[in-house]
């Protein structure tokens, strides 16, 4: 937990801007007044998001990127950390949610799934603590999942895992620079109605605009470790950390 206030981060660079929570904080932190850098695969949608972000925000620089190009995602990062006069937090979004059971037949689903989710993540960490740490400031923030706490059955195996992954990295980084002007933050979203759930049926389900609220306000919080949103999700996570295994296994 922050024992210190958080900073006014200016300029933010979110991946994964094109679509869902992506999109949506980049209309959040523009509607704030903040300098963007945006990235994503689809160059087309992140300019006609810029485009509409211009009137709001302070700067909008975009950049196309796929995050499983490892060696882009650190030229990228620099290009656009100087293009906005430095970066004052990276927000690791760029994520994919397909998957298949293990031994079915569709190995390519579940190797993009970890690749995109856990090693993009790992690159883009790479990328943004090497800018932080030349400065001696930043705030990381690595978007993980509620799928994380726990391993998932079936199709979500492999997306689990690789959320886990990114949780794990974040809560050994958290350790490393917990008394530096380095942040880190790993957000855990539950069930929130963008395209990446859009097969999904649940009474769990957060309307979109109410999770974009929530995902921005506990990245501003800067805290370690946030659960989004609270409710019911706080509840979940401490059920499935915490229930024997036999009770959590009915759960899931």
């Amino acid at each position: 937990m922050r024992s210190r206030p958080a900073p006014d981060r200016k300029t933010i660079l979110i991946t994964g801007a094109s679509s869902g929570l992506g999109e949506g904080m980049a209309r959040a932190y523009a509607a704030r007044g903040k300098s963007l850098a945006l990235c994503a695969r689809r160059l087309d949608r992140l300019q006609a998001l810029a485009d509409e972000l211009e009137p709001t925000a302070a700067t909008v620089a975009v950049a196309p990127l796929d995050v499983t190009d490892t060696d882009a995602v650190a030229a990228v990062f620099a290009d656009l950390d100087a293009q906005l006069g430095g970066l004052d937090r990276v927000i690791v979004n760029a994520g994919l949610g397909k998957g298949a059971p293990l031994g079915t037949g569709k190995p390519h689903a579940n190797l993009a799934t970890a690749t995109t989710n856990f090693i993009g993540a790992l690159a883009q960490a790479e990328a943004a603590l090497a800018l932080f740490r030349e400065r001696g400031a930043g705030h990381l923030v690595l978007v993980s999942s509620m799928s994380a706490v726990h391993g998932l059955p079936k199709a979500q195996a492999a997306y689990s895992a690789s959320k886990a992954g990114v949780s794990a990295l974040g809560q050994g980084l958290a350790v490393e620079f917990a008394r530096s002007p380095i942040t880190i933050s790993v957000v855990l979203p539950g069930y929130i109605a963008t395209d990446i759930n859009a097969g999904v049926t649940t009474t769990m389900m957060t309307d979109y605009d109410t999770g974009v609220a929530a995902m921005v306000e506990a990245i501003d919080s800067e805290r370690e470790r946030v659960v989004v949103p609270t409710w019911p999700w706080a509840v979940v996570d401490k059920a499935l950390r915490f229930l024997p295994e036999p009770v959590v296994r009915r759960l899931i």
